[in-house]
């Protein structure tokens, strides 16, 4: 049998993590030579268990949700390319590029031969940095102050939690292993049995229970603290009630029809509706300790022009260097002069090939709390993209940026504005927008932070209004209703967004067939799902746009069942505001198609960015799903290290995802 790749000597592997670590520590401590210091003389002080933690939060340009080691990491805006988790939601009925992803197109995605998300790297690691400072803080041989020892202790459980909720994610059931293992077959084997994705749910539950009782919230909110536990608790809570609720009965839940694991499983707590209400309640639970005690920034409704305007301090907290002074901003990664920087106000500036979609934009309510449907709406229309701003929700209003809005007028002598005509082709395609509404959270006013590399703008990670969010969509799973806590913290969100705080009004118009047409949120199972529910997912669909949480969400609510060549769309470029583009900008309907560069008007009014060429285009036909597609597959490789002989998939204890042949190269079954 061949040797299993995520285990390597485990004596190789610590002095070698350990080497590592300690390179990547210099910012923060004074470090003796690593040929000078051995695992029995580390780990032994409060800064070396910072030093050691800090390694696990993404080194900042590294930072990929794809990424099999940094994707479980806390993220990051990248160095000098054009991603950012803030980038994630691209991909989804909120934003495109100007391609769409394999997902998208069943028989595209395949299962590997070697990598992916089964890999342990970081959680042995972690493994390995719990079971050495647990037992030395219990017998008081760590050396530090009390409290940031346990902190730092704490951090150690939120990392593993926050690694494993990546791989939950992703794979669904995974094995759960606390501690490090010996190079010996046997054991490696036994370790690789999946377990059930509740029972891994409910192991990181555990993790950030220790995290919540050992972490404060008195350390720099560039480190991870008590509240952000919670929060991350609340998020992990709510995702696997959602899953194990809306995929019920599948062979993507245990127990379903087809389910690979262990027929004579039994769930902890009776049964999968009885596991569903001990993750709602554990989501309300930790959600609203955050939300009940931490209010939101406040929205003053300025769209910053120059500096004789009042800094708006919901815009600012996405687009300063230091959010701090927010107390909505839980978390955030920091970037400092001589150490790291980004581009993603570089990117963004024109474009960055990204938009939000046509249907996010009609998602968007009134102010009055309306859908743009709905009589006396007041809605003025897409003619223009200025014009869906008139008398809307002001998340939209301040976080899309539209033609003729100010770019930037701090530390620059001529102030910059955004064209009449978006951007919508060029030649090098990282200056035009994928669907002229442009992506605007997090866009500095400074052009200093424009500049190419020089980026300074910090990266919000955890924000409380999420907790908000979660104890109304929990609760109303759990109860049916809306209840006082609840009601008050939806006419917070509201009120902050500029909209009638009266949600029943909006539910009262909505009409979930049009909604449907908009919204992929609207369904679960590919059944439209009922109007009070729809619009606490319209509301964290609104909160959290371009925050990278979207398709999260998607996979948890099993919104995508009814993708049958859904056409994504943008802007409204073959209506009046056609006059605004130069002659040629626009070309459609060539004789030689690959001249193309915008979809005809004969499709649709608005630009489709899938449908401008034929040719080498696996989405011109639009957006399909497949149920295999809500996990990854695992690739041949891990099958093989585990495989009795090592060469026949069906003898490891590691079983497929549903849906997915153990085979290389393979589609998942019926494509």
């Amino acid at each position: 049998m061949k040797k299993n790749k995520y285990t390597h000597s485990i004596k190789a592997f610590l002095f070698c993590l350990l080497f590592v670590t300690m390179a990547g520590c210099n910012d923060f401590l004074e470090i003796a030579p690593p040929s000078s210091i051995s695992p029995e003389n580390y780990l032994l002080s409060e800064d070396q268990l910072a030093a050691y933690t800090i390694r696990y939060y993404a080194e900042y340009g590294s930072w990929n949700q794809n990424s099999a080691t940094a994707g479980g990491m806390i993220p990051s805006h990248l160095g000098g390319g054009s991603e950012s988790f803030y980038r994630d939601d691209d991909g989804t009925d909120n934003a495109v590029t100007r391609s769409s992803n394999d997902r998208f197109k069943p028989g595209l995605w395949r299962t590997g031969t070697t990598g992916g998300y089964w890999n342990f790297s970081n959680i042995y690691a972690l493994n390995y940095y719990l079971q050495t400072v647990v037992p030395r803080l219990e017998a008081g041989e760590l050396k530090g102050n009390p409290s940031m020892i346990l902190h730092y202790v704490g951090e150690g459980y939120f990392l593993r939690a926050h690694e494993y909720f990546f791989r939950l994610r992703k794979l669904g059931d995974f094995p759960i292993v606390t501690n490090t293992l010996p190079d010996n077959k046997e054991e490696l084997i036994a370790a690789s049995v999946r377990q059930p994705r509740n029972e891994v749910a409910r192991f990181i539950l555990s993790d950030l229970d220790e995290a919540i009782k050992l972490m404060n919230n008195s350390v720099t909110k560039q480190r991870i603290t008590k509240n952000v536990a919670l929060l991350l608790k609340a998020r992990v809570a709510l995702f696997e009630a959602s899953w194990l609720t809306y995929h019920k009965g599948t062979s993507m839940v245990p127990k379903g029809e087809g389910w690979p694991g262990d027929p004579s499983y039994q769930f902890p707590s009776g049964s999968i509706e009885k596991e569903i209400e001990f993750f709602l309640t554990e989501a309300m639970d930790a959600s609203d300790q955050v939300a009940s005690v931490i209010p939101l920034v406040e929205n003053n409704k300025v769209i910053r022009e120059s500096t004789a305007q009042p800094i708006n301090p919901y815009y600012d907290m996405f687009a300063t260097e230091n959010p701090s002074k927010y107390p909505e901003v839980l978390m955030y990664r920091g970037y400092v002069d001589g150490l790291v920087t980004h581009s993603y106000n570089h990117r963004n500036y024109h474009g960055a090939q990204s938009g939000f979609t046509h249907q996010m934009e009609q998602n968007q309510l009134m102010a009055n709390g309306l859908p743009i449907y709905a009589a006396g709406s007041g809605y003025a229309g897409d003619d223009f993209i200025e014009d869906t701003k008139i008398d809307r929700d002001w998340r939209w209003r301040l976080f899309m940026k539209a033609p003729n809005e100010v770019k930037a007028f701090i530390n620059t002598n001529t102030v910059e504005k955004f064209a009449n005509a978006p951007l919508v082709y060029s030649t090098d395609v990282k200056w035009s927008t994928s669907t002229g509404y442009i992506l605007g959270k997090a866009f500095s006013h400074d052009y200093s932070n424009q500049v190419l590399e020089k980026d300074k703008t910090a990266a919000v990670i955890f924000r409380a209004v999420e907790a908000y969010l979660i104890y109304m969509e929990a609760s109303y799973m759990k109860n049916g209703t809306i209840d006082s806590k609840a009601d008050a913290y939806w006419r917070a969100i509201r009120t902050r967004a500029g909209v009638d705080p009266d949600y029943n009004k909006t539910i009262a118009a909505t009409d979930m067939s049009i909604e449907a047409l908009n919204d992929w949120g609207a369904y679960s199972k590919g059944e439209l799902v009922d109007a009070t529910l729809y619009n606490i997912r319209r509301e964290r669909r609104s909160e959290l746009m371009n925050e990278g949480l979207r398709y999260s969400d998607l996979i948890r609510w099993r919104a995508m069942d009814q993708l049958d060549g859904f056409q994504i769309e943008g802007c409204k470029v073959w209506g009046p505001m056609y006059e605004r583009f130069d002659e040629g900008v626009l070309l459609a309907d060539q004789a030689d198609p690959t001249k193309n560069t915008m979809s005809s008007p004969n499709l649709s009014l608005y630009m489709r960015p899938f449908q401008v060429v034929v040719a080498n285009n696996n989405f011109y036909d639009g957006l399909y799903f497949t149920e295999a597609h809500y996990l990854d597959p695992i690739a041949l490789e891990h099958f093989l290290d585990t495989a009795e002989d090592g060469q026949t998939p069906s003898t490891s204890p590691i079983y497929q995802n549903p849906g997915w042949p153990a085979e290389s190269g393979a589609a998942p079954l019926g494509f």
